[in-house]
């Protein structure tokens, strides 16, 4: 069997094959604090699942529109106007299994080979992998640290040529936690409208923001119409394996997205997007303290990795990630995070496995309970302070 170069091009999540050793040292009998993976540990609200079998046994297990059923898609309209300010209506929705899909339909309506992609770094590392797999030509712009992770705008302005087609945000920001500021987004805004590329918004955190307010960039003027809105029901609604995701864009990109849809996955299951309508137009209660519940841990996380000789970590306005940067070890990223799992039990991600830029910073995901936070960070404080003994 021979394989095409362009499998040499894409490449796995780290924070899914971290997981799967932290499980394997589990099933060994080791105590492992599980920091990595980036998802709510919150049940699904009930009121949405239990949409979900009533949609079942009212017969909705049968293929439906490729775009999504138009209720689910016209009540997605209605709260992204509202909640967004996005001026968007059902037509301009495409729901799909999962906001990843998005990425990977809008690179491949919207890119040809050698075609340019500004991709802030350190970025969810999904954005270069799919672009790399359809030979499009990645150009990593920094975040900048000393801004909480604003975008460079000087270093942007600088990396666009007549190939650029394709800008990626994301606010507030994987692996970060950092958000883009109102003038950023604005600065962003002349550029495109002089340079007339296509901006793709990862808006998954969008309800996650404890500083601010959030500004969705399709919602500023003149750019709905040249914005790909990516979002979905994973993490604001803690339905990661429902596999629930949407975009949002102007009709003709819409109906290719459609096409792509019926050419892959043919839909979404319909009893998902029933639940999906229930949780847009169901109780929020669940939503809100869940997001208050994690302002609470990021206070535990951030204050604790701040005490650690050594370690910098600014706190995050967004998300629910901590993106601490750790000195004087002696260690790559990548090491610091082996060791503290296959020595201290703590699951991390490497910084480097969200671009060069990440190099010296490990992420941790505070999606975990405030005891198993604290020990976590015990733990880390421990190591660390054995590697510089």
């Amino acid at each position: 069997m021979r394989f095409t170069q362009r499998m040499g091009r894409i490449v796995t999540a780290a924070s899914f094959d971290m997981l799967a050793r932290g499980k394997a040292l589990e099933a060994q009998g080791r105590s492992v604090i599980h920091l990595g993976i980036g998802e709510p540990d919150f049940d699904t609200p009930k009121h949405i699942q239990k949409a979900a079998g009533d949609a079942m046994a009212a017969g909705w297990t049968h293929y439906g529109p490729a775009a999504g059923l138009p209720d689910f898609r016209k009540a997605i309209a209605a709260s992204w106007k509202a909640r967004r300010g996005i001026p968007c209506e059902a037509a301009h929705v495409v729901v799909t299994p999962g906001a990843k899909q998005v990425l990977l339909f809008a690179m491949m309506a919207l890119l040809e080979p050698g075609d340019e992609v500004i991709i802030p770094s350190p970025a969810f590392p999904n954005y270069a992998s799919i672009a790399n797999f359809l030979d499009a030509r990645v150009v990593p712009t920094p975040l900048l640290p000393e801004k909480h992770f604003d975008l460079d705008l000087d270093a942007l302005r600088a990396r666009i040529t007549d190939r650029t087609r394709m800008l990626i945000l994301n606010t507030p920001h994987n692996p970060t936690g950092g958000a883009l500021s109102d003038a950023t987004l604005h600065a962003i805004r002349e550029l495109v409208l002089k340079h007339g590329f296509t901006v793709v918004s990862d808006d998954i955190y969008g309800d996650m923001l404890y500083d601010g307010k959030y500004t969705a960039f399709g919602s500023l003027p003149d750019m709905f119409e040249r914005t790909v809105t990516v979002d979905g029901f994973s993490k604001t609604y803690a339905m990661t394996g429902w596999r629930l995701g949407f975009g949002i864009m102007n009709e003709p990109l819409a109906k290719h997205m459609a096409t792509l849809m019926n050419n892959s996955s043919s839909c979404v299951p319909p009893f998902i997007q029933k639940a999906g309508i229930a949780a847009l137009e169901g109780p929020q209660d669940e939503l809100k303290a869940m997001v208050e519940e994690f302002r609470k841990r990021r206070e535990v996380v951030v204050n604790g990795l701040n005490a650690i000789p050594g370690v910098h970590c600014p706190m995050p306005p967004g998300a629910f990630y901590a993106f601490p940067r750790v000195d004087g070890t002696g260690l790559t990223s990548g090491q610091i995070a082996d060791r503290l799992l296959d020595e201290a039990g703590v699951v991390t991600l490497p910084g480097t496995g969200f671009g060069a830029e990440g190099e010296g910073y490990i992420r941790l995901s505070y999606a975990n309970s405030i005891p198993n936070l604290t020990e976590g960070v015990r733990r880390i404080a421990e190591f660390l302070a054995g590697v510089r003994a």
